[in-house]
Formats: structure tokens, C-alpha cells, sequence
């Protein structure tokens, strides 16, 4: 019991993990995207201890947030569709994990995904919604997604020309049962533990508070606001990268 008290964050610590979700909460209620390309690659800098199990579990709770409040949007067809073909992508990262000897070639996979990431939302082209399509880009969010917790970029380009109504209760309800998916995965390989679901709690209150502050202000940011966003996600990464890299 001692033992895993002391493996808990510090105050300080502790406090930086507050100010980023809280930060990645509201950026996430202004944007309708965002929370985990923002909060993930700084967690990763910053509280390690908190990617992808944590981060994952806040993942889950902001797509089953959204998901349960525009369920009736949801598509249940393509979340079934996109769901098989997180399967292998699910298999992929935790196969991965599983080869990667210590924290620093964790840090520069993770880095190396989340600047993918970035690298996807910035340049990638809009891809024709087909089964095909569809299956590859889910299987690669599954990948990145188990690794990072970051599995949004892949699929937004399947689904850009979508309706907003249609694509965004649809995509909530595909990362719900995904970040089952990647949890199961990670926890039946031995990747997650029950501190894990401690870290996850901890982050709750200041999800909680920036989804609060968003709520009371009315935060709202255009699409300028995104290239900044993911300036800041890039350059975590590059600095992820480097550290992997020394």
C-alpha cells in the first residue's frame, strides 16, 4: 500500500496535470475536437505516468459525454463498421507497446504517433467515404489511439464531408466502444494497472471544471484558433521525440 502511494504524482505534478485538461477541456468544448492531441503529448512531457491508460480513460468519458447527449444522431452502422476495423489497429499498438523496451523509446513512438497526428490534421486530404476507406483509417486510429490516446486525425478524414449532425454523434459512439477496445487490450496485455484507474479519476475534477468554465463563458473558437492548437500538440511531439532520441 505504501509503495503505491508514493508512485502517486506530486502536488506539482498534480498541478500541471490539473491546468492541461482543464486547459484541453475547454478547448474541447470551444472547438468540438481537441482534447486529446492537446492534453496527450503535454501529459506525456510533463506526467508521464498519466498516457496513454489515464488519458484513455478520459477519452472514453468525453466521447460517451457527447455520444449519449446526440444519441439519437448517431449512425449505429458505421460505428459497427469503424468498431471491426479498430480490431487490428487495437492488436497493432498493443503489439508495439509490448516491443518497446523502456521509457525511452516509449517517449519517441509517442512522440512519432502524435506527430503523425498533427502532421494528418494539417496536410491530409479528405478521403471518399467507403467500407474500405472506413476500415483503414479505423484501423489506423486504433493504433495511434491505444498508443496515445490520440485516434481522432485518421478518421476525421473519412469524415469531412459529412454532416456535422450525422458525423459528430457517430464518431463519439465509435470512440466510446474504441477506447473500450484499446483498455481492453492494454489491460489483458498487462499495460494497464489499478493505478491507472486512480490517474483517471484525479484527471476527472478538472475535466470537469474546464467543461464548467466553458459552459459559463460560452467559450467558442473559430477555425483560427486550430493551427495554434496543433502548433502546441507538434511541438510537444518534436520535444517527445528528441527526448527519445538522447
Amino acid at each position: 500500500m505504501e509503495a503505491f502511494f508514493t508512485a502517486l504524482p506530486s502536488p506539482l505534478v498534480l498541478a500541471a496535470v490539473f491546468a492541461i485538461i482543464t486547459v484541453a477541456a475547454v478547448v474541447q468544448a470551444g472547438l468540438g475536437m481537441g482534447f486529446g492531441i492537446m492534453a496527450a503529448p503535454l501529459l506525456a512531457l510533463v506526467a508521464p505516468q498519466f498516457v496513454p491508460v489515464p488519458c484513455i480513460w478520459m477519452g472514453f468519458f468525453t466521447a460517451s459525454w457527447t455520444a449519449l447527449a446526440e444519441r439519437q444522431g448517431i449512425v449505429w452502422p458505421e460505428v459497427g463498421l469503424g468498431s471491426l476495423g479498430r480490431v487490428p489497429g487495437v492488436m497493432a499498438g498493443v503489439g508495439l507497446l509490448a516491443v518497446l523496451a523502456d521509457t525511452v523509446s516509449f517517449s519517441l513512438v509517442f512522440g512519432l504517433m502524435v506527430g503523425a497526428g498533427v502532421l494528418i490534421s494539417l496536410f491530409g486530404r479528405p478521403l471518399p467515404f467507403t467500407r474500405p476507406n472506413m476500415m483503414a483509417m479505423a484501423a489506423l486510429s486504433g493504433t495511434m489511439g491505444t498508443i496515445t490516446s490520440v485516434g481522432a486525425p485518421p478518421m476525421a478524414l473519412v469524415y469531412q464531408g459529412r454532416a456535422a449532425r450525422a458525423a459528430r454523434p457517430t464518431l463519439a459512439g465509435f470512440f466510446s466502444i474504441g477506447c473500450i477496445m484499446s483498455l481492453a487490450g492494454l489491460y489483458l496485455a498487462g499495460f494497464g494497472t489499478m493505478q491507472d484507474l486512480v490517474l483517471a479519476f484525479l484527471m476527472l475534477p478538472p475535466l470537469l471544471f474546464g467543461l464548467w468554465i466553458a459552459a459559463r463563458t460560452q467559450a467558442r473558437f473559430d477555425t483560427r484558433f486550430r493551427p495554434f492548437l496543433l502548433t502546441i500538440s507538434g511541438a510537444a511531439a518534436v520535444l517527445l521525440i528528441v527526448r527519445g532520441l538522447m
